[in-house]
């Protein structure tokens, strides 16, 4: 591979206009499937570009895909634009200081996400257009990753069926790939009817909602010690009938989440966990129904994809970091405890150092113990050879999901590492289209993990994308 990529000059030349692009989203915070100003911001992008777009896939009406090419296998880039709610925070500080009380902010970076992908997209449309050569680029700006699970309706309905590979990125506090490791999950409401009475007078002919709430609580906690080791199973009251102790309450509600590490025994421990609820009606002679909102599977891997990834960061490099970088990112780590930095290091398996910022990709070969977390980029990877590279944006040691994350979104440095995997993604896709051998090895490797285990959604079938 060269030491300089002509595909990296299209990179260089759109690299402050995609910078603006991040920076919008970032001020402009959306959750799941309300990414109305967001979406519409991507959609411009495309437009300007020479993209031909397409809006509302799969019924979703923040979803948006834009393609260019012609003939030749269809590469996907997959972008996401979603914010998470409370983590609104001013940007640059080092401590938490919300733009909006209790409004909702990037504590995840997908600002950069969306950005960093249609920026690498363009330069794959530029260079193929510029060399008069074949093949198809597309960008999915997918919505809704935080809890919506957007990309795994956006499978179910076919979204993906003649995509031939796809590739995505995510901010983290090292450079490299994001190893193919997370847990597939259903989040599921539980709810009870039961009958109204006065809890003093006449209790006996109440039947409690809540009980039946508690009781499948009980339940739920007992079953954790009979569940696979990588099981996690979570809940959170969402209805409990009133604020009147002295009324039988006679409707409650209760989500759960469930996750494992294979699709298969989350539906296992699922069904456990339905019993569970079934057994709390009997007890309390309660009703209850089952509402599904939304499921992922399990990341499949596949080494050729991101053994290709890997050889383009490599090539491009991390971001040439300044010292104004690294020493906002010692203020960042100073508001974090030991506990958080150590965790960084053992989940990549990197020595630990001194240093705040990641200024190095991390080797193919490096393993850590990975925090576990669920995606819908699952469903992807199980319909199209997947691979995804993670982008060193903010200061190691940075939990997700919190202010700093959003603080961090607008850096230099976080701009800086945008533009570094942007061009490692571009790299990667032209030589997707351009050799086919790289197309066929990850197809191989694919086919052969799905022959062993085929894909089933975890969705039921009246499941349908909606706020949970």
């Amino acid at each position: 591979m060269q030491n300089h990529a002509p595909i990296w000059d299209h990179v260089e030349a759109k690299k402050a206009r995609f910078t603006e692009l991040s920076d919008e989203v970032w001020a402009t915070p959306e959750t799941l499937y309300q990414e109305h100003r967001s979406a519409a911001a991507h959609r411009a992008a495309l437009e300007a570009e020479g993209f031909t777009v397409t809006t509302g896939l799969a019924g979703i009406d923040t979803a948006v895909m834009g393609e260019a090419g012609r003939e030749g296998p269809v590469i996907a880039i997959l972008g996401e634009y979603d914010a998470l709610p409370g983590l609104s925070q001013k940007a640059g500080l080092d401590h938490p200081e919300p733009e909006e009380a209790g409004g909702p902010g990037h504590g995840c970076g997908h600002n950069l996400l969306g950005a960093g992908a249609l920026l690498a997209a363009t330069a794959v449309k530029d260079f193929l257009e510029a060399h008069d050569l074949p093949g198809r680029v597309r960008y999915y700006g997918c919505p809704a990753e935080e809890g919506g699970a957007a990309k795994t309706f956006m499978v179910r309905e076919g979204v993906f069926d003649d995509v031939d590979a796809a590739l995505s990125w995510h901010p983290m506090p090292f450079n490299g790939i994001i190893p193919p490791l997370s847990l597939a999950v259903a989040m599921v409401d539980f709810r009870f009817t039961g009958r109204t009475a006065h809890a003093a007078v006449a209790p006996h002919l109440g039947r409690s909602a809540l009980d039946a709430v508690e009781l499948m609580n009980v339940g739920v906690n007992y079953l954790r010690e009979h569940v696979p080791q990588d099981a996690r199973i979570h809940y959170a009251l969402l209805d409990a009938g009133g604020i009147a102790p002295n009324v039988v309450q006679s409707q409650a509600v209760v989500r759960y989440s469930v996750r494992a590490l294979k699709r298969r025994d989350m539906q296992k421990v699922l069904e456990r966990v339905r019993r569970v609820a079934e057994g709390a009606a009997m007890m309390t002679e309660t009703k209850v129904e089952m509402h599904f909102i939304s499921a992922m599977s399990d990341l499949m891997d596949n080494p050729p994809l991101y053994k290709l990834l890997q050889r383009h960061f490599e090539a491009a490099g991390p971001a040439e970091l300044t010292e104004e970088d690294h020493a906002y990112g010692k203020r960042i780590q100073a508001t974090l405890t030991e506990e958080d930095i150590e965790a960084a290091y053992l989940a990549f398996g990197v020595t630990p150092s001194d240093k705040s910022m990641c200024d190095f990709v991390v080797p193919y070969e490096t393993r850590g113990v990975p925090m576990l977390g669920s995606t819908d980029l699952g469903d992807v990877s199980w319909k199209v050879p997947f691979a995804q590279l993670g982008g060193a944006t903010y200061a190691i040691g940075t939990p997700g999901h919190t202010w700093q994350i959003t603080a961090q979104g607008k850096t230099p440095a976080a701009h800086k590492q945008m533009v570094q995997v942007s061009k490692a993604l571009a790299g990667a896709a032209l030589d997707l289209l351009r050799d086919p051998r790289h197309l066929a090895e990850a197809r191989a490797d694919f086919d052969a993990r799905l022959a062993r285990e085929p894909y089933e959604s975890p969705l039921t079938p009246e499941a349908e994308p909606r706020v949970p």
